[in-house]
């Protein structure tokens, strides 16, 4: 029994013996072949870095099946004699002092190549020891070993030279030389390589000298650009360094490096030198605009919003250019108007007509500038916004900008305008004169002006295109909103239902033959809400007249039985037969004309009280209607004394002498400025607008302090139009005395709501 154990112990000895001997054979083997493996890379790579690897064995799966056996193969790769690796390292290094600038980059990018072949190589070799043990030993891979050998070696010592020769060979391109671009790629790839992941050597061992020498060197140039260039040449200049830097990064550089290049380059050329660049006497921003110098603006802008707050000066020296175009025109048009003779009014309305049309040629002009020089940016939007709010806000020769737009587009809405348009320039036009309105504070003062204006062009039929008096309507709505146009829109509508009433009416005496009172009658029933406020006056009406309105009373009752019509005699007009003694003449005139004519079928002389109290007009009315019947161009009227003025005293009588080429004339009333009424009308609009904002808002806040009720109402009301602190107060008072608001006891200057 003991010796079967010791025979059973002896053969189990041996067999570990006779493994371990096949073992270390099969290392050998492999070790054998590493070496020659080796001496063929060294044979590619010439003497010195291709034995930087010395010899280690190739591993296959079946050399080691057990860990001990991985164990010691990693040892031997890891752990032979460093005096080797070193002395095969120093071999390398001669080749790589010996040589300069450019042919010792090229040795060390081929050094570099044959060196990842060799790493590249051992990786595969022993893939399986890299796979398996190193990675379950958190040991570093053989890759990553092979290259840090490398970088401790051998780009530790040359790094500071490599950075010299490559930031030389830049500088050199810089200058417009030509390089080889390839070579400088495969250097830097080299110092990104080398980082094993990181970019900690590229950017300190590069980057951060390159950035320095970048700022250095253009910061030389820009001090002898920015005193021998004109601006738009020192721009060009910046923008094609910029673009060339840029250009490098894609060729040589590492993508990172580009935002940090780019804004060193934008530091020195742009940022140091903006606001002399920008103020330059005869070449600067202010030049540029003032000649349209399009394409130097549209760099400006590109290369300025590269920087840091770069375009709020360029947006600040546009304001002003605007803003000083526009008070000149106003300027222009002011002594235009100031050096016309009074009789000439037709003249200063052109004036006035050629002073709207220059300003919307300007928005047109810097609307442009804002699209295509400067690509929309908000702060240039800003900027010609408020320029325009600056002289827009202007008047010319007494009249407002909310006047004159308003004068501007009847012009072009009513008939025998002077402009003379097409369709579509007249529906361009209109698009602009909306887009002008946004500048204007008082914008409604705009409205109750335009509102008068079209009165009369829809109640004299003067309205060109009832589609483009539409279209106008659809713009100011979707600019200033519904309430803006909602009366103008209702007077639209009374138009359309007020033609209707007329086609009805005329029906209605063709059914009714009995009434029809002898002469064409044409009635037009308005809304009193949409239209604006008119004086009526009980004027005694000629007896033809009264039948004619009494009919179409009793008409209209047949339509409805709810409505009171409250006729307005100022607005029509008549045609009627002047029996002359050479010919009879068919006379256009106003109601109130032809109630005074028709005066004189009843009597050859009338004095002017007599005139007054049968008409029972106000003697205003009745002066303006005896001298545009005896001292205008036609004088159907005869006046004692014979002068151009009209007193109590006067007489008048019927002029049968009279006589005219045209068979029919029309006698205009001297116009009445309604300027003052429409602003009155206005103050009083606001007043009541005021008073309905303070309501709003205390109504929801209960208490509040005067300053932020001031400002709040400010800021409901400012579509509209920019209401006068004083005027908040005023309000205020007066609301405070009907109960609708109240101090607070403690502090006056707190207001409480009363419910």
């Amino acid at each position: 029994m003991h010796r079967i154990k010791s025979h059973a112990h002896r053969h189990q000895y041996r067999s570990k013996k006779r493994n371990k001997a096949e073992g270390e054979r099969k290392i050998n083997v492999v070790h054998v072949v590493a070496r020659e493996i080796i001496l063929w890379i060294s044979i590619l790579d010439g003497p010195g870095l291709g034995m930087s690897w010395f010899g280690v064995p190739m591993l296959k799966p079946d050399c080691f099946h057990r860990h001990s056996e991985s164990r010691q193969l990693f040892g031997r790769v890891l752990k032979q004699d460093p005096n080797i690796l070193a002395g095969n390292m120093k071999m390398v290094l001669p080749s790589l002092r010996e040589k300069h600038d450019e042919f010792m980059l090229r040795e060390l990018v081929k050094r570099w190549s044959n060196h990842k072949v060799m790493v590249r190589w051992l990786s595969r070799f022993f893939h399986y020891l890299d796979r398996y043990f190193i990675s379950r030993r958190s040991l570093p891979p053989l890759r990553e070993v092979g290259l840090s050998c490398f970088r401790d070696l051998v780009y530790q010592e040359i790094k500071g030279k490599v950075n010299s020769a490559v930031i030389s060979l830049i500088d050199r391109e810089r200058e417009g030389e030509q390089i080889d671009r390839a070579l400088l790629k495969n250097v830097l790839d080299i110092f990104v390589e080398i980082g094993l992941g990181g970019m900690e050597c590229y950017e300190n061992d590069f980057e951060d000298f390159l950035l320095k020498d970048t700022a250095d060197y253009y910061s030389i140039k820009a001090q002898t650009w920015i005193l021998e260039d004109s601006c738009p040449d020192y721009m060009l200049k910046a923008e094609e360094c910029l673009k060339r830097e840029k250009d490098r990064v894609a060729h040589y550089l590492h993508s990172s490096s580009e935002q940090k290049l780019l804004e060193k380059v934008q530091h020195e050329l742009l940022t140091q030198y903006a606001s002399q660049l920008l103020e330059k006497e005869h070449s600067g921003c202010h030049a540029l605009l003032r000649d349209d110098k399009v394409e130097d603006l549209s760099r400006m802008y590109r290369l300025f919003s590269r920087i840091t707050r770069g375009l709020e000066p360029v947006s600040q020296i546009f304001k002003q250019h605007v803003t000083n175009e526009g008070t000149a025109l106003v300027k222009q048009a002011e002594d235009a108007a100031s050096n016309k003779k009074p009789e000439k009014k037709d003249m200063v309305g052109l004036q006035e007509q050629i002073f709207v049309r220059k300003i919307i040629e300007l928005h047109d002009k810097y609307v442009a500038y804002v699209t295509e020089c400067f690509q929309g940016h908000t702060l240039f939007h800003k900027a010609l916004k408020e320029a325009f709010e600056v002289f827009c806000n202007k008047g010319v020769s007494g009249s407002s900008s909310a006047e004159l737009l308003a004068t501007f587009c009847d012009n072009i809405l009513k008939k025998g305008g002077s402009e003379k348009l097409s369709d579509e320039a007249i529906e361009d036009t209109l698009e602009k004169v909306v887009r002008l309105l946004a500048y204007i504070s008082d914008k409604d003062l705009f409205a109750e002006f335009y509102r008068k204006k079209l009165a009369r062009r829809l109640l004299f039929d003067k309205s060109a295109n009832d589609e483009h008096e539409r279209s106008i309507l659809t713009k100011l709505k979707q600019q200033c909103g519904g309430q803006f146009t909602s009366k103008m829109e209702g007077m639209v509508t009374d138009l359309t239902v007020a033609r209707d009433h007329q086609t009805k009416f005329e029906e209605f005496i063709s059914s009714h033959t009995e009434l029809n009172p002898g002469i064409d009658l044409a009635v037009t029933v308005l809304t009193t809400g949409f239209w604006p406020s008119y004086k009526s006056f009980d004027l005694n009406l000629p007896s033809e007249m009264v039948k004619c309105v009494e009919v179409f009373k009793e008409f209209y009752q047949t339509r409805t039985k709810h409505r009171k019509l409250t006729w307005i005699y100022s607005l029509g007009t008549c045609n009627i037969s002047a029996k002359f003694e050479a010919k009879t003449i068919e006379l256009i005139v106003t109601t109130y004309q032809a109630a005074l004519l028709l005066l004189f079928n009843g009597a050859d002389r009338l004095s002017y009280s007599e005139i007054v109290t049968q008409l029972n007009l106000s003697d205003d009315d009745v002066i303006r209607l005896l001298h545009s019947l005896s001292c205008a161009k036609y004088k159907i009227l005869n006046k004692e004394p014979n002068n151009k003025s009209i007193s109590p005293n006067d007489v008048f009588q019927f002029n049968s002498k009279f006589t005219d080429k045209m068979r029919r004339i029309k006698v205009p009333l001297p116009p009445v400025d309604e300027k003052k009424r429409v602003v009155e009308d206005v103050d009083k609009d606001r007043r009541y607008a005021i008073d309905a904002s303070i309501v709003r808002i205390m109504k929801s806040r209960k208490v509040l302090g005067h300053q932020q009720l001031v400002m709040e109402c400010v800021e409901q009301l400012g579509r509209m139009f920019k209401p006068d602190f004083k005027a908040i107060k005023k309000r205020i008072e007066d609301l405070i005395t009907r109960d609708y608001l109240e101090r607070d006891k403690d502090n006056p200057n707190v207001y409480r709501y009363l419910a």
